[in-house]
């Protein structure tokens, strides 16, 4: 009876039933846009500085993250290869070999991050060619380079020039090299496009005097949130030889970095929600007013104030219920549409957020938990909203409200 009462009142009066519920709607829109859209760049983040470099795990030879040089590489044997092929959550690795040496070209020099790549586990895993911007992508057994975007900048390079490597090798051995360049490469992380020279896997090796030995093996996940259960799970099975790091260690300053912006946010959503609590109390208010003389009236001819308060705290339940659902439906295509339409900064902001090696793009993101969250976060506001109507219709005085 009681649902019967409040879905007939609903429909009384649709105007100021559309206008409580407009506001709920309208709460939940903006409340969802603002976490999508900082969701959106933190998962822009990691994976323009994870995901397209370190991976969201990395198996090492023990001490090398302390001392990450050529002498602490690792032979990629048979038996490591089986026992990260026994773990079902690991989609594929890609073997690397990272280095450091000092590019030159005329009398411009650079220091370089010099990675060696499997180039087709690099194309079945990470889509590395998707990253060329000019020239081509290296095939197997290549004898070419592919430099950073920012890289070939400063050494003022292109496509088809040669550029020179000079650095230590395997042992103390010296390290040096010359590669015509294939193509340029652009990441999303600048830091990298300002570094990078990428060589196939074998060059590298004899660049660097290594035979059959990486430096790291990146991880692939089938899902990337379950890298810190899994590397902690690979880190008792590989043994003490190896150490496994997830991306949280791989990148602290990352996860600093986003913990630091996400406390930020939180009194920035704290502000909205004050907001949008004023906003639905108002509309609330504006109801409580217009009814009073019914509730007199209800209440004069015998309806007990307990189950006037019950029909109205429903009612209340049920336009927030329904605002929260179509928030939730309005907000959904407009963060699809930015996620895949990202919105690019300008100039000043670009140089600003490439010094904090970021790309300058915001994008939203479309994670159903966020929507989810956001609508119940909202109707949960709405609820203890609904408190004050339910006591205030309890203490109703009949004489003054039939007189209103």
């Amino acid at each position: 009876m009681y649902l019967k009462l409040a879905w007939r009142n609903l429909w009384r009066n649709k105007a100021r039933t559309f206008i409580t519920m407009a506001a709920v709607l309208l709460a939940v829109l903006l409340s969802t846009l603002m976490m999508s859209m900082k969701e959106g760049v933190y998962v822009g983040m990691i994976d323009s500085m994870v995901g397209a470099y370190t991976g969201y795990g990395q198996v090492h030879a023990k001490g090398y993250w302390d001392e990450p040089i050529i002498d602490n590489s690792f032979e990629f044997t048979e038996n490591l290869a089986q026992k990260l092929g026994q773990e079902s959550e690991v989609k594929g690795y890609t073997p690397r070999i990272e280095g450091f040496a000092l590019s030159s070209s005329d009398d411009q020099t650079k220091g370089a991050m010099v990675l060696g790549i499997d180039t087709e586990l690099e194309l079945a895993h990470s889509q590395l060619n998707e990253q060329v911007v000019q020239g081509d992508y290296l095939k197997q057994n290549d004898e070419g380079i592919l430099l950073g975007k920012g890289l070939a900048k400063s050494l003022n390079l292109t496509v088809g020039d040669t550029i020179v490597l000079i650095g230590q090798g395997y042992h103390g051995s010296t390290a040096a090299g010359k590669y015509p360049i294939r193509g340029i490469v652009r990441f999303g992380s600048p830091e990298l496009s300002n570094q990078l020279a990428i060589l196939e896997a074998k060059q590298a090796q004899l660049f660097f005097g290594l035979e059959n030995q990486f430096t790291s093996l990146i991880l692939h996940f089938y899902d990337n949130e379950k890298a810190v259960e899994i590397t902690q799970k690979l880190t008792e099975e590989l043994g003490e030889e190896f150490e496994v790091m997830d991306w949280t260690a791989l990148s602290p300053d990352l996860v600093s970095m986003i913990e630091t912006d996400r406390v930020e946010g939180y009194v920035f959503m704290f502000i909205l929600y004050m907001v949008i609590s004023f906003g639905i109390f108002g509309t609330v208010l504006m109801m409580l007013s217009e009814r009073k003389h019914e509730f007199g009236v209800l209440v004069s001819i015998g309806m007990k104030r307990i189950r006037l308060a019950i029909v109205v705290w429903i009612e209340i339940l049920t336009i927030n219920l329904m605002g929260a659902i179509l928030g939730m439906l309005v907000a959904f295509p407009i963060a699809y549409f930015f996620y895949k339409n990202p919105i690019k900064l300008g100039e000043d902001v670009q140089e600003m957020m490439e010094d904090y090696g970021m790309e300058a793009v915001i994008q939203t993101s479309v994670d159903p938990s966020i929507f989810i969250s956001q609508a119940t976060i909202v109707l949960i506001i709405g609820s203890v909203i609904a408190i004050y109507p339910f006591i205030n219709i309890t203490r109703l005085n009949v004489i003054k409200a039939m007189r209103s």
